[in-house]
């Protein structure tokens, strides 16, 4: 193999024209992760062309059949599996373990600064390996994340692959910022909408602004019930909230309900959302709806530790019950998907220790590599990513240590690729020119 002529300090730039998204190249990956069944492949090749990948399997095999020139990314003494999805975060919020922290930034910080700092968490989550985000509301800064899709798809900055949310929605008086003098005209952090002509049009008005997703804050006010269960207030009646399922529905788009209670939980599976999230107040009779109904559940559990004991109604009670109906919806069989909240606590911090907690929680290392994967990938709707095969993505993590072993691992990544294209590589792997001429 042809080592790079480039000097160390410009291995970078020549990386990022080497492995283009428009140039074949063909990684060489020591061992290879089968998320869906968990086997460890060693010496196999991944052949990219345009950004996907073209063709899998043996090395040998693999090279053999590759075009004369086709630059080598030499991964072989990595580990590496699909680049991860994160299916809840807010890059457009900072932290904000107290209240104060969140009406700091709607009212102290322009939609312009804001939108800088998301940049950076943008930057920060590629880097450690999450290629792909589903962020669900800009939390009072308009169409802010749709502008950031915009510019990452467009090569302007750095970041995942963003399926974005718009402004989620909320009814009067049910959403921060609240509690305020009664003169005062104060931003909200959703759009606030009421009635169900009312949430058709709105629907109908994000999915034109270019909403993926159409989020929904269910209920709010939790208190822990005489019976032991976790109660919530709902925001809208049975009737509005099925009218925003069925316009998104209609639309070809899916929907989120942020769900924290019992009640919040019943009216979001009646209505008929497709993924819910939070969701502290589980039970075995809503785990039994959700898995019948095929719903999915981003449990946010590293948020809920990081609020409990600024804003969380219930201290570290919660994290508590969250933990137990955790437990119960993985032996129920329910459709889990990584999803931290990402933005509830700051960027600084990696998404990635969710999926310790999930393990420390019941899930093998497997299950929660699948959770990031490829159940997040169906969450999602698309065939294209959470997995290495032929016609994905060319998304993918590389790393020294077996994750199946070591989950945390997963926190301490070597190499990251979007599309082909290196994008984090650490320390740098060996480069190839080009393959040797046969």
């Amino acid at each position: 193999m042809i080592q790079s002529p480039f000097p160390r300090h410009l291995l970078g730039c020549f990386l990022g024209l080497a492995l283009s998204a428009q140039a074949p190249s063909l990684i060489h990956a020591g061992r290879l992760l089968d998320v869906r069944t968990g086997q460890v492949l060693t010496d196999q090749g991944l052949l990219v062309k345009e950004g996907r990948i073209a063709a899998s399997g043996p090395w040998s095999q693999v090279s053999a059949g590759a075009p004369k020139g086709t630059t080598v990314l030499d991964l072989s003494d990595q580990y590496v599996l699909p680049g991860l999805i994160e299916a809840h975060t807010h890059v457009l919020l900072q932290g904000n373990r107290f209240s104060q922290d969140y009406a700091d930034q709607i009212l102290k910080e322009s939609v312009p600064y804001r939108t800088l700092r998301a940049a950076a968490a943008a930057k920060a989550a590629l880097a450690w390996g999450f290629t792909t985000l589903r962020d669900l509301g800009s939390e009072g800064a308009g169409y802010a994340d749709m502008d950031l899709k915009r510019a990452i798809a467009a090569g302007v900055v750095p970041g995942p692959r963003l399926f974005v949310a718009g402004k989620a929605f909320s009814a009067t008086g049910t959403y921060p910022l609240q509690n305020y003098a009664w003169e005062l005209d104060l931003p909200s952090g959703v759009r606030v909408v009421d009635g169900v002509e009312a949430i058709r049009v709105a629907v109908r008005d994000e999915v034109r602004h270019g909403a993926d997703w159409v989020k929904v804050y269910v209920d709010r006010s939790i208190t822990l019930g005489t019976d032991g269960r976790l109660r919530s207030l709902t925001n809208y009646r049975p009737e509005e909230l099925k009218a925003f399922v069925d316009e998104a529905h209609r639309l070809g788009k899916r929907t989120s309900a942020h769900v924290k209670g019992w009640d919040g939980i019943d009216a979001a599976l009646t209505a008929g959302f497709d993924t819910l999230e939070h969701a502290d107040g589980f039970t075995d009779d809503l785990f039994d709806r959700a898995v019948k109904q095929g719903t999915f559940w981003c449990p946010t559990i590293y948020a809920g530790i990081w609020v409990a004991e600024g804003r969380g109604p219930l201290g570290r009670k919660a994290t508590e019950i969250l933990a137990a109906a955790f437990r119960k919806g993985l032996a129920k069989g329910v459709k889990i998907a990584l999803g931290s909240d990402a933005g509830a606590f700051p960027w600084t911090e990696n998404p990635a220790i969710e999926l310790a907690l999930m393990v420390e929680r019941g899930m093998t290392p497997l299950q929660a590599i699948q959770a990031a994967t490829v159940v997040a990938a169906d969450l999602l709707g698309t065939k294209e990513l959470g997995h290495l095969e032929p016609g994905a993505h060319a998304d993918l993590i590389a790393l020294s240590n077996d994750p199946l072993k070591d989950i945390t691992a997963l926190q301490r990544l070597r190499t990251v690729l979007k599309g082909g294209v290196v994008v984090r590589w650490e320390p740098t792997p060996t480069l190839a020119a080009e393959l040797p001429s046969r």
